[in-house]
Parts: C-alpha cells; structure tokens; sequence
C-alpha cells in the first residue's frame, strides 16, 4: 500500500467516528427541542434561549481544550510517552477550571436575560434550565480533555460510543424529568437541564473508566494517581487553545449578528434563513471531522520529525475535504428544493430557503479548505495567526460585505438575507485563501531538530 493511500485510510479511520459522534450530541439537542415544545410554547422558547447562551460557551470551551490534542500528538510521535500522563493531566486541569468558569457564568445571567429583553414570563424557566444545566459543565469540560486525550492516541470510536450511549441516556431522562416521571416531578423545559447535566457527567465517567481500561492505552497510560501540576505547560496549553476558543467565538458571532440584523426583515424571511443555516451547519460537521483528524496526523508526524508524512498529511487532508466540498456543493444545488420540506410546509419559506441554498453551495468548497488548513495549522500548534486572519475574514469581509449588499444600497437595491449569504461566501473564501498562504508558509519551515525530552514548546518560527 502506497503512503498517501496508507495516509487516506488513518484519517478515514480517525474521522468517521468522530463526525459519528458529532451528529449524536447534535441530536441531544434536536431532543431537547422536540420534547420541551410538547409540553408548552414557553418551555421551548425558555429552552432556545437558555441554548443561545450555554452553546457559544460549550464551544469556546471546546476550542481552548482542543490544545491538548496537538501537544499529545507530537509527543506521541515521537515516542516519548514518558510525558503523555502529565501532559494529558494538565489537559484535565485546563478543563475542570473552564468548567468551574463556565458553571459560575451560566448561574449569572439573570442580567444577561434582563439585557437580551427576554419575557418576563419566560425569565426563571431560562435560569432554572441553566442553573441545572451549569452542575454538567465540569463534566463536560472532563470529556472533551479525554476526548483530546482518545483522539491524540489514534482511537476515536470512544468519542461514538459515548455520545450515542449519552443520547441514549438523554432520551429517557428528559421524559422522566421533563413530565414528571417515577416519583420525579414534573420540571418542563428545566427538566431538559438536569438530563443535559446527567449525560455530560455520565460521558464523562465512562471515558475515564474506558480509558483506564482498555490495553491500547497502555503504551501512554493516563495515570490519575501520579498527580502532575506543570505551570509551563498548563500555560502552554492556554495561549494555544484560547486563539482556537476564540476563532470559534467569532464564527459562531457572526452568524448570530446576521440573525439579529434580519431579524426585522419579517418571519418568513429569518425562518428560510434559519433553515438554511441549520442544514449547512450539519454538513459542516464533516470536512469538520476530517480537521480534527489532520490535526492528529499532522502532529504524529511532527513528533517523528518526518517530513514526507508530514507532506502526505496535508495533501491526503487536502484532497478528502475538497471532495467533501465539491460533492457537498452538487448536493445542495439538486437537492434544494426538497430540503426545505424537512422543517416546514410553508410555500414562501420553502421557495426562499431554496434561492438561499444557492449561495450556500457556494461556499462549500471554501469553507471545507478553509476548516483543513486551520486543523493542519493546528497540528504545527500554529493558533494565534490563523485566529487574527479568521477574524478579518468574518468580521472584516464578510459581515461588512453582507450587510452593505443586505440592508443598504450603495452597491444596489439591497439584497435582504441573499446579500449577508454572498458575504459569508466573501469572508468564508478569504479565509481559506489567507490560511492556506498561512500553512503553505509553514511547511516551507525547517521542523526542529529532535529532543531527547521534547518539551510543550516546539522550536518554531513566529
């Protein structure tokens, strides 16, 4: 088997489970929605909007851990696995204090609610939801440092295991909390907080114990009882993971600003929008996964000090997503019209969100390149100028852009949500043109000479 064809079945090896488990916890959410709406309008309004806050939380929080992931990969690769146990302790450590964090702010946002003009009516079921929701934040920071942990080793399925056993376990808690089963009573959409609390915490246990367990671990075992606190490392982790939280901060932002600025148009118009949004977010998921797997990949070889792997990682990376690009885009071009059906019967949303799936298509080439070359970048542990670079993107281009085209008319008669979807084409191909200048400026790099003991910092150029 040749190298590259070698390359192409590690990553697949690596992504499928992870783009497995992606679509389980984003399940976890569809239930949520599904069976808080049934008990009231307010218990799923309270639900939505008490998700618009802890989400973009969660997620920051996802990207400042996925530091670890590239670190461990390095060292794996080269085969000192002496370092792997306090490196992936300081990984728990970052995480358990974002969790703290995280668990105090959404047990304060009875000001934000207030700020937000949340009814009143619905204001204590949103931070009674939250309150619950806060005890699972630890947990869930727990699991994803094991999940950077798993995935550094080259074993992902744990991350599918566990997120199909948490829907699974999701599902009946919501019922017996939401309406009031088995002597609980019956808490609504608060209910949907307490099973959310529960899964993070169950997924979360499971990982340690499987991790524990399981002998393909044991070359690189997480030892819990030899206790490490490296300040140097643990702030390593820290400037390298907070550029990644942040670039998601700012992609997940721009698409909320845009909901809010045509929010005024009408509900027929944000409803096509929002549908549209929703569909794409889904396919995002995949070249998304095989990100993640080049950042594993792109790290192994790093640590070998192996610049052809390093080379066909890349390139393998390269060509899957834009496959995934090419293939996605057709897709919704042909499947336009049908789409909409899933989430409406309404013929003016359906006819809208079909035109806004055009522009959608658009970009998935873009947007694919531009998530592969930010996840090899991270792989080189390269975070805080694709972060500057992604920010100009989205808030320089294309927000700029959509908004002139959407709501003004200096370039026209304003386009409504058309114009903010070209600017999301703009930006979104901005930044794949810019990170894929970033990443081919770093492979020209010379890789550093190989350590005896290979520190959290590489020897690399700024």
């Amino acid at each position: 088997m040749s190298s590259r064809r070698q390359e192409f079945v590690a990553q697949l090896t690596l992504a499928l489970p992870i783009l497995g488990g992606q679509l389980a916890q984003t399940a976890n959410g569809f239930v949520d929605t599904l069976m808080a709406g049934r008990v009231s309008a307010n218990d799923l309004a309270a639900v939505a909007v008490g998700a618009s806050i802890w989400v973009p939380l969660y997620l920051f929080m996802t990207g400042v851990l996925m530091s670890a992931t590239p670190i461990l990969s390095r060292h794996l690769g080269g085969e000192a696995y002496h370092r792997i146990n306090p490196l992936a302790q300081q990984g728990i450590w970052l995480a358990m204090g974002l969790g703290v964090l995280s668990a105090l702010i959404l047990r304060s946002v009875a000001p934000i609610l207030v700020w937000m003009d949340v009814d009143p009516a619905i204001r204590p079921m949103v931070s009674g939801y939250l309150d619950a929701l806060s005890w699972g934040m630890p947990g869930a920071a727990l699991m994803l440092a094991m999940r950077s942990y798993t995935e550094a080793m080259n074993h992902t399925r744990p991350v599918l295991l566990f997120s199909v056993i948490g829907l699974l376990i999701n599902i009946p808690s919501n019922y017996v909390l939401i309406y009031g089963k088995l002597g609980f009573p019956a808490m609504g959409g608060v209910g949907c907080g307490w099973a959310t609390s529960l899964v993070m915490w169950s997924m979360a246990l499971m990982m340690l114990v499987y991790t524990h367990r399981h002998p393909v671990y044991q070359h690189a075992p997480l030892n819990l009882r030899q206790r490490h606190f490296e300040v140097p490392s643990l702030g390593y982790m820290l400037r390298l993971g907070l550029p990644v939280g942040l670039t998601i901060f700012f992609e997940v932002s721009i698409f909320a600003i845009i909901a809010l600025l045509i929010g005024s148009l009408g509900a027929q118009i944000v409803a096509s929008h929002q549908i549209a949004l929703n569909f794409t977010s889904l396919i995002f998921m995949i070249p998304l996964s095989f990100a993640i797997a080049a950042t594993v990949r792109v790290g192994h070889a790093r640590g070998r000090h192996d610049q052809t792997s390093l080379r066909h990682a890349v390139q393998v990376a390269h060509m899957i997503t834009l496959v995934v690009g090419v293939v996605a885009s057709l897709a919704l071009v042909l499947a336009r019209h049908w789409i909409p059906h899933i989430y409406t019967d309404n013929r003016e949303v359906i006819e809208l969100a079909s035109y806004l799936l055009l522009f959608a298509a658009l970009y998935q080439i873009s947007d694919a390149l531009q998530v592969c070359a930010n996840g090899c970048l991270r792989g080189f542990e390269d975070t805080g100028w694709p972060m500057i670079m992604t920010l100009f993107a989205y808030w320089g281009v294309g927000l700029p852009l959509g908004y002139v085209l959407g709501l003004t008319s200096l370039l026209g008669d304003p386009m409504g949500p058309a114009g903010f979807w070209i600017g999301l084409v703009a930006g979104l191909t901005t930044a794949a043109i810019l990170l894929g200048w970033r990443l081919y400026w770093r492979m020209q790099q010379p890789l550093p000479a190989p350590t005896e003991n290979a520190s959290p910092e590489p020897q690399q150029a700024a």
